[in-house]
């Protein structure tokens, strides 16, 4: 057996690890430059740095891939796990880990399939939230006075708007230009609707009754900016009510769900805003005649009720000619039986006797109160008499009860002349009423003989007195009182 050791020396050249590392990297992006990877976004994960790093995987490998933070403002769409996507970007090594990574500078979707994927999960996911509801839908305005549109200006779209709204109803048309797809076209779209909400009312520009958010047809990828959550999620903020016309009819958008009325094209949206200028004048008229046709028959069932009404009454002019007559008749015989009245009632007001000068002014007040009913009550059986309960049901009482307040005032002042003139109120002015024994008034001093018994009344009460000495002549007799007793 040979023993004999290996030579050191050998024809294998010596690298250092930093040259391997330069020569793999080299290798790869000499092999393969720029690349276009298909794949499925997983471990996706945004860093405070703003850099992005995330895996593209199939059914058998993985591929670490990095998107730095100045490429990322301009992708298309942003990285989420579990969609398919196709990237594009260079093969290069990571050297202080000793692996490759793919350096992405454009993201896609992958075909249709990975686009609906992901615009079928942003809907359930909105859906989960309410965004999509009926009972957060609004009412368009029957006839709005400003419209936005937010739409291209370059486009044919914002022309068969305008076209369409000055055909049925001319309205006040503000255009808010966006792109209507590309990289920030959502955003731009989002911002265009939260600015027609953001303007004051009675401002410099006129805040818009309606808004529609327009574009015409295309890809899928043409209209994903329709189905971005920043849009949805702006249409469905919307204070203003909104109207989505994107795409052809067929075409479908999310945009379409959180707004308050879909229309399928643009064309359709103007139709919506603003109703037909003929057709609401041909309503009016309608109206009109409906309304006059009602009237007319309104009027001729009242005139038939009238009619019917008219034949029943009696003859009103007649009627009140023969109940003037009796009432003329019944003042006629009323004043002189009220001064018959009057004239009985002074009589029987004389034949009373004189009351005792102890009975008081209450007794006068007692009496004059029974006076005052029975006059009330015979006024009103000579009214009775004298017009008739026909007539007094026919007429309102208010004029005789007028009259019988106006006798009555007029017999209260007489009854008070009456008690001012009687003795007793003399009395209470400080004189007295001087009779004999046998109670009869002394109204002369002639009349007192000396040593007579006296009985002098005051107003309180009576005094028994003697005459003393002879009457006095006076040059003239003292004028008597008028009252029925003499005062002294």
């Amino acid at each position: 057996m040979d023993t004999t050791p290996a030579p050191t020396t050998s024809n294998v050249p010596e690298y250092a690890v930093s040259e391997i590392a330069g020569a793999v990297r080299r290798t790869l992006e000499g092999a393969f430059g720029r690349v276009r990877v298909r794949g499925e976004v997983c471990e996706a994960k945004r860093y405070p740095s703003g850099h992005w790093y995330l895996s593209l995987k199939d059914e058998n490998a993985k591929l670490e891939s990095v998107i730095w933070k100045t490429t990322v403002p301009r992708l298309a769409i942003q990285p989420e796990n579990g969609i398919e996507v196709i990237a594009t970007g260079r093969i290069t090594t990571y050297a202080d880990r000793s692996k490759y990574q793919l350096v992405i500078d454009r993201l896609e979707f992958a075909g249709e399939g990975a686009l609906l994927a992901r615009i079928e999960m942003l809907r359930k996911k909105l859906l989960a939230e309410g965004l999509f509801e009926d009972s957060r839908k609004r009412a368009l305005p029957r006839l709005p006075v400003v419209i936005g549109v937010v739409s291209s200006e370059a486009g044919a779209v914002i022309q068969d708007i305008r076209t369409t709204i000055l055909r049925r109803f001319p309205r006040h048309v503000i255009l808010w230009p966006v792109p209507v797809q590309g990289q920030g076209a959502a955003e731009r779209i989002a911002a265009a609707i939260a600015g027609f909400n953001a303007l004051p009312s009675g401002g410099t520009i006129p805040r818009p009754d309606v808004i529609i958010v327009a574009r015409g047809g295309g890809s899928l990828e043409d209209l994903m900016a329709f189905n971005e959550e920043v849009v949805v999620r702006a249409a469905a903020a919307s204070a203003i009510p909104l109207i989505s016309a994107v795409g052809h009819e067929t075409d479908t958008t999310l945009i379409d769900f959180a707004s308050d009325r879909r229309a399928p094209t643009p064309t359709a949206a103007a139709e919506l805003a603003v109703p037909a200028r003929a057709d609401l004048l041909a309503d009016l008229s309608q109206r009109e005649a409906r309304l006059r046709g009602a009237m007319v028959r309104q009027l001729r069932a009242a005139e038939t009720v009238l009619l019917r009404l008219e034949r029943r009454l009696p003859d009103v002019p007649a009627r009140v000619t023969d109940l003037r007559r009796r009432l003329d008749e019944a003042e006629e015989c009323l004043a002189p039986a009220l001064v018959a009245f009057v004239r009985r009632r002074h009589e029987a007001l004389g034949r009373l006797p004189m009351p005792h000068p102890r009975a008081g002014i209450a007794a006068r007040r007692a009496t004059l109160a029974l006076l005052e009913g029975r006059k009330g009550a015979a006024f009103a059986r000579l009214a009775q008499r004298a017009q008739g309960a026909r007539g007094l049901a026919a007429f309102s009482a208010a004029p005789l009860a007028g009259l019988i307040r106006e006798k009555a005032a007029k017999l209260a002042g007489l009854a008070a002349r009456l008690e001012a003139g009687s003795y007793q109120s003399v009395l209470s002015r400080g004189f007295a009423l001087v009779r004999d024994a046998q109670g009869q008034a002394l109204t002369r001093a002639a009349q007192v003989a000396p040593g007579a018994k006296l009985q002098v009344a005051f107003a309180d009460g009576d005094v028994s007195a003697t005459a003393e000495g002879e009457a006095v002549k006076r040059s003239r007799t003292p004028k008597a009182p008028p009252a029925q007793e003499s005062l002294l």
